[in-house]
């Protein structure tokens, strides 16, 4: 053993070993429990791999206060997310209580067919994640009503969820109010419209090719006339809750709030308390059927109500089982174990970081450059691979970013081309990964497991395979003139909006 506080540098073997037991286990979690692997199995992978790693730490000269105050540090990294988790839960059952998204799927259904389903979820999303910059909140409001959508037709869920990611993370990418859009550029040492234009030349593309693709998968799917039994689904909506465009007001209070830069965690809980308010004062008789205690008096069932939607979500019993299975969600509670799954990865990812063994690894990939081509693919590989590793989508572009930016700057590459790079691999891969925080919570809020959706993720996946041919090709990869990224303006200040 080392002597006291003298620590080594982790070899490359020593620093893969707790990845290649995390990989064996989660694999075996997936091979075991199928769908189930995130319920549990996962979390236990991600801990056993995460004690791998802690005792190569300790031989390296590591004391346990060290790697623990680590753990805490990247747990501490993942709050942020952990309470939009919680209030995003909130919102979707007082959003169901309040009749909110029932309204949403009610209308859909009527202007929304199965051909120009999937290529119209998408290039919605992108309208309404390019106005917020969040894709989170994109999805916790516009995507559940499209998954509702997309149920009471039929539809695939997968392809459902991947048109709703692909279109949520291009406006995320894209907008100057999202964080990573502002984060990338900072790491990189340019500025932030700069970045952005650099961007349009892999994205928009990118956007065309997914699209293409949600238009054929339309084109090919279910028969575009209309079911026998839609009028079954609408009967039951209106059955159940009063509909009506006054009940979209929450949504569009959310959207606001949010394009006028309010952060996401408060914005959504406005919006899950306005929502309450709409079921006590627009859905009586429906909170008053879902509490069924009939002895209290009506003001406190309908606060009981709608305090229920906020901790535990909503229940419908309507006599529609497709119905009732598809708006019987939502409440904090309903967010618990997507939070373990967040916690275990970030001990595994801080347990990395904090020993070196995540630098030492990316450092292994860095030797391995040769050329811009290759620069290019080791930097959209790192990040990938730190969304894997880290399972935080900040860690992925702020990581790659510290270690490459000197790598391009020596090889005279401008940094927008770095910044491309990161946002083309850290920000898009982040929601593909079952236990990144941002893999975890579109697969907990769309209801649609992460394996499920992310052959559909068109546009996720697409994208970094059109910068790697930009890099081994040239195209678009400018070279830096004198004082390009020496001084980078101001970005703007960031958000946990993801």
């Amino acid at each position: 053993m080392p002597a006291p506080d003298e620590k080594r540098t982790p070899g490359l073997a020593a620093a893969l070993l707790p990845v290649v037991v995390l990989v064996g286990l989660l694999a075996s979690s997936v091979a075991l429990f199928g769908d189930g692997s995130s319920s549990g199995p996962n979390q236990i992978a991600l801990l056993l791999a995460a004690g791998v790693a802690i005792v190569v730490g300790l031989r390296l000269g590591y004391r346990w206060k060290e790697l623990e105050g680590g753990i805490v540090h990247g747990i501490s990294l993942s709050m942020a997310a952990i309470l939009i988790l919680l209030v995003v839960g909130s919102l979707i059952g007082t959003w169901i209580l309040s009749g909110v998204v029932p309204t949403m799927i009610y209308y859909g259904l009527q202007i929304l067919s199965p051909a120009i389903f999937y290529a119209a979820a998408c290039i919605i999303c992108s309208l309404v994640s390019l106005a917020t910059g969040s894709s989170w909140t994109t999805a916790s409001t516009i995507g559940i009503a499209l998954v509702g959508i997309a149920a009471a037709q039929d539809l695939s869920l997968g392809l459902t969820a991947g048109a709703i990611i692909s279109g949520a993370y291009f406006g995320d990418k894209m907008s100057p109010l999202s964080d990573t859009t502002n984060l990338a550029p900072a790491m990189a040492g340019t500025d932030l419209f700069t970045h952005i234009r650099h961007m349009l030349w892999t994205t928009t593309p990118s956007l065309v090719i997914a699209l293409i693709g949600f238009a054929i998968a339309g084109w090919i799917g279910p028969s575009t006339t209309e079911r026998p039994d839609l009028h079954v689904v609408l009967d039951a909506l209106s059955s159940s809750f009063e509909i009506g465009p006054h009940l979209l007001l929450p949504a569009a209070l959310v959207l606001l709030l949010v394009v006028k830069r309010m952060p996401a965690f408060p914005a959504l809980m406005i919006g899950a308390l306005v929502g309450g308010l709409f079921a006590v004062v627009f859905q009586q008789r429906a909170v008053l059927t879902f509490v069924g205690e009939n002895d209290l008096p009506r003001l406190v069932a309908l606060l009981k109500g709608f305090w229920i939607a906020l901790f535990d979500g909503f229940k419908l019993e309507s006599g529609n089982a497709a119905l009732d299975d598809l708006l019987s969600r939502g409440g904090m509670s309903s967010m618990l174990n997507t939070i373990w799954l967040i916690l275990s990865a970030m001990t595994f990812g801080a347990v990395m970081e904090t020993t070196g063994m995540l630098s030492k690894i990316a450092a292994s990939i860095l030797a391995a450059v040769r050329g811009t081509g290759t620069l290019i693919a080791a930097t959209l590989g790192t990040a990938l691979g730190m969304n894997v590793i880290a399972s935080d989508q900040y860690i992925a572009i702020v990581l790659p970013g510290r270690m490459f930016r000197a790598e391009y700057a020596r090889r005279g590459l401008h940094p927008k081309n770095l910044s491309r790079a990161l946002e083309d691999a850290g920000t898009l891969t982040s929601a593909l990964v079952p236990w990144n925080t941002c893999g975890a919570f579109m697969a907990q809020t769309l209801g649609v497991a992460t394996f499920t959706y992310l052959p559909f993720c068109f546009f996720n996946l697409v994208n970094p395979l059109v910068s790697a041919t930009y890099g081994f090709t040239g195209f678009t990869i400018e070279r830096s003139k004198p004082g390009d990224g020496d001084e980078p303006e101001p970005a703007a200040q960031p958000r946990r909006s993801s």
